[in-house]
């Protein structure tokens, strides 16, 4: 069965990104990350979001580390998004549809680990119930604005309140830094 995950590094005011998608606020706090480490040999496909998918990569101009997951990443990825790349990028599935991700999702991942890239794309999956554990580490900065670990943009589509149960919690010391990891399955 797929499993669905959402992992993110989060300043303590819940940004996943600075203002402007900026990325280089976390690179001084990066470090091995056991959680994913244990994770990564049943990752199969990437879901990622079109800001995401087009965001700022901490690691860019480095060819060992730039891309997804610190260019270690070569499996299958779905982009969700409204406004689709010309051209197509190659080797990437490309869709409108969150129905149709899903189902790509699943068929590039039948008995392993889809990782969500993205706070809408996150809270989408969220709102259709497929997020099956949410990995969030916490980092020690303040970045007073940019992009929330969930999208802000709840509207009438709402996924209200979810109740999550803690699996795991732990310090972990990264880079200069004490970040706080926390695994959580959401209930229900």
């Amino acid at each position: 069965m797929t499993t669905f995950l959402y992992a993110a590094s989060a300043s303590v005011d819940g940004r996943i990104a600075g203002p402007g998608g900026d990325m280089s606020w976390l690179l001084p706090h990066m470090g091995a990350d056991p959680v994913m480490e244990r994770l990564m040999p049943d990752l199969q496909a990437l879901l990622v979001g079109r800001r995401t998918f087009d965001g700022d990569d901490p690691h860019a101009g480095d060819p060992e580390k730039e891309g997804p997951l610190e260019g270690q990443w070569e499996g299958a990825q779905i982009l969700l998004t409204h406004r689709p790349p010309q051209p197509e990028p190659e080797g990437i599935t490309v869709t409108t549809d969150l129905d149709a991700a899903l189902s790509a999702c699943r068929a590039a991942a039948p008995e392993g680990i889809v990782s969500i890239l993205g706070a809408d794309v996150a809270r989408q999956c969220f709102r259709a119930q497929v997020v099956d554990l949410l990995l969030v580490n916490t980092v020690p900065v303040l970045l007073g604005g940019g992009t929330p670990l969930l999208s802000d943009s709840l509207g009438p589509d709402s996924m209200g309140p979810i109740d999550l149960q803690l699996l795991e919690q732990e310090p972990s010391a990264a880079g200069h830094s004490r970040l706080l990891r926390v695994v959580h399955r959401p209930r229900g």
